[in-house]
């Protein structure tokens, strides 16, 4: 079955998260007592596993609190609610991929190396197989390679791509390519965008530029913002969406390289902080691997044993 595979592939690349993360809680729940011990090495252990400070502390309330009106007594009573307190806190809101099914131009935002070239790519494939007619815009024309690669990814998703010369604004390159956008009546316009942070205020000026290039030229269709984030980097990349976010609005978080880190937590601290949506993430090198997020399949294959990880592949309901 294709939900087996997909979460297998979830599962595998959160193992260095959830080894991190389930293996102290494991201890935590055998514990004889809930006592101030017991929260304060819960709220360790969500600290390590990048949870985040704030997230943390809201988790740890709510339980002493859940604890006080259910009367629980055993720590073991404790491991359900805390599970359905991060699904619910990372649940994504029905009409987050509205602008899959409609004519939208997606502006993609995030610092150089997170992968956010390599996500596009990834992204215009994935559309282009659900039959969608997608355009790749090589606007980040300052880092060398840039084109070159998101070149690659065009030729192997089968979509079309339109770029300018190194060190020509992106800005004329974004025109040009919504010209294209609306003149071939393709349904969804990938943007790269160049990814400085050095200087914010040369950034949030570029970025404002764009937007207004995008409402001026295509205010008719839907416009979305997306961050890609490296999870690996764990509270930079808490950091980091909080730049991005003040320089345009975001509506998404993209966070790659999962696979590869144990701050899968982070996920948490980037809702509960920024209520920023989690909207796909990256769990390894293929393109299958860049998955919409779902908060049941993501808690699942973090928190829950492996029959019940397996009952939920067994019966699709991830």
């Amino acid at each position: 079955m294709e939900n087996q595979g997909i979460f297998a592939r979830l599962k595998a690349g959160l193992t260095k998260t959830r080894n991190q993360i389930a293996s102290g809680l494991e201890a935590v729940f055998t514990a004889s007592t809930i006592d101030e011990d017991f929260y304060e090495e819960l709220e360790e252990i969500l600290i390590m596993g990048d949870v985040g400070v704030h997230a943390t502390q809201e988790i740890i309330e709510e339980l002493k609190e859940h604890v006080k009106t259910a009367h629980l007594k055993h720590p073991e009573e404790c491991r359900e609610y805390l599970t359905d307190s991060i699904r619910n806190q990372l649940k994504t809101a029905e009409d987050a991929y509205d602008f899959e099914e409609k004519r939208s131009i997606v502006l993609v935002v995030g610092v150089n190396g997170v992968g956010k070239t390599t996500t596009i790519g990834k992204l215009a494939l994935n559309l282009r197989n659900r039959g969608k007619r997608v355009i790749v815009a090589a606007a980040d024309t300052f880092r060398a390679g840039a084109v070159e690669q998101l070149n690659v990814w065009a030729d192997r998703a089968d979509v079309e791509i339109i770029k300018g010369n190194e060190g020509q604004d992106p800005s004329s390159v974004l025109y040009d390519a919504l010209q294209a956008f609306i003149a071939r009546k393709a349904d969804v316009l990938l943007c790269d965008t160049a990814g400085r942070l050095h200087n914010k205020k040369n950034l949030m000026e570029e970025l404002k530029k764009m937007n207004r290039i995008i409402d001026r030229e295509a205010g008719d269709f839907h416009k979305e913002t997306l961050v890609v984030l490296d999870g690996a980097t764990g509270q930079n990349a808490l950091q980091q969406a909080k730049l991005f976010n003040e320089a345009t609005p975001v509506d998404g978080v993209i966070l790659t390289k999962l696979d590869g880190s144990a701050k899968g937590g982070i996920a948490v601290a980037i809702e509960s902080e920024l209520h920023l949506p989690i909207k796909y993430i990256g769990v390894g090198e293929q393109a299958e691997d860049l998955q919409k997020f779902d908060a049941d399949s993501f808690v699942a294959a973090l928190f829950e044993d492996r029959e019940e990880m397996e009952d939920h592949a067994d019966t699709g309901e991830i």
